[in-house]
């Protein structure tokens, strides 16, 4: 089994279509693959003929817990449900009125037609990269790094603030919708360990069942921390890739560091809802979390 539960297409802010991504984690020898755009779940039927890949239908919903922005993936979620979707599309109206604040403000240092450029796209959740993308392709950065660091930080000349749900209203979402809620990437939040353990507390009182424990450019020490973490709070492990471009060298759909046989045991894989959904049988497992 390789199971890439996190990756992103042009629906967000990844750089292809749905049928590229299925095709890759193909090529790459993905057997399961959830497709976790930033407040967008859609179903993807054109991958449900495939018997070498496993579609899962995902989400990755940006959220607040306290003063921070954290991220919450939706694996196994009905795209059709009320809940979620009425939670989603306010982000996404959100995320169109953060992009027109930061269009104001770009057009007043002289340069205009942020917005209309990227609701022109294939996006239907307008992220800051997409803005970054418009700074360097317009000459206003070099490139993304340099469009972050000097306008769409919070130091920056067109930050806006994202006015994102709390963390129990996404984690509820996913729930309501049949869904396993995962916390994204724990590792890249700006927490130190007793933050971070007060956040898998909360997380974990909210309904969350998963941790996002193997994902690109993790620190080997930062892995073994998650998966403690995860034996404390009773949570399920997760892999993914974050996948967004094929361009990126550092990621591809599938490459993310593999969980050894013991932690193994802990993924989401070996969760009820996996199996109501998938018919493959994965390893038995060593106890029951």
């Amino acid at each position: 089994m390789k199971a890439d539960l996190h990756c992103h297409t042009h629906l967000s802010d990844g750089q292809h279509t749905p049928t590229f991504v299925i095709e890759r984690a193909r090529a790459n020898l993905v057997t399961h693959l959830a497709i976790t755009d930033h407040d967008v779940s859609q179903a993807l039927p054109q991958a449900m003929g495939y018997q070498d890949l496993k579609l899962i239908n995902g989400v990755e919903i940006s959220c607040l817990w306290e003063a921070f922005e954290i991220h919450i993936v939706g694996l196994f979620v009905d795209p059709t449900n009320t809940h979620l979707q009425t939670l989603l599309s306010t982000q996404q109206v959100r995320r169109r009125e953060r992009v027109a604040q930061i269009d104001a403000k770009l057009t007043a240092l002289g340069t205009a037609g942020l917005l209309p450029n990227l609701l022109a796209k294939p996006a239907v959740a307008l992220t800051r990269s997409h803005v970054a993308d418009f700074l360097v392709a317009n000459n206003v950065c070099k490139n993304r790094q340099k469009a972050f660091k000097t306008y769409l930080n919070r130091s920056g000349k067109l930050f806006v603030a994202a006015q994102w749900c709390d963390h129990t209203e996404a984690t509820r979402a996913i729930k309501a919708a049949g869904g396993i809620p995962v916390l994204a990437h724990p590792g890249r939040y700006a927490m130190n360990k007793t933050k971070l353990n007060r956040l898998l507390e909360c997380f974990t009182a909210a309904g969350g069942e998963g941790l996002e424990a193997s994902y690109p450019n993790i620190a080997p020490d930062m892995n073994q921390y998650l998966m403690q973490l995860a034996e404390k709070h009773g949570l399920y492990l997760s892999t993914g890739s974050d996948f967004h471009d094929a361009a990126a060298h550092w990621t591809d759909v599938g490459k993310f560091p593999t969980l050894d046989r013991a932690a193994a045991q802990r993924g989401i894989w070996h969760h009820p809802t996996w199996g109501q959904h998938d018919n493959t049988q994965p390893p038995a497992r060593l106890k029951t979390l």
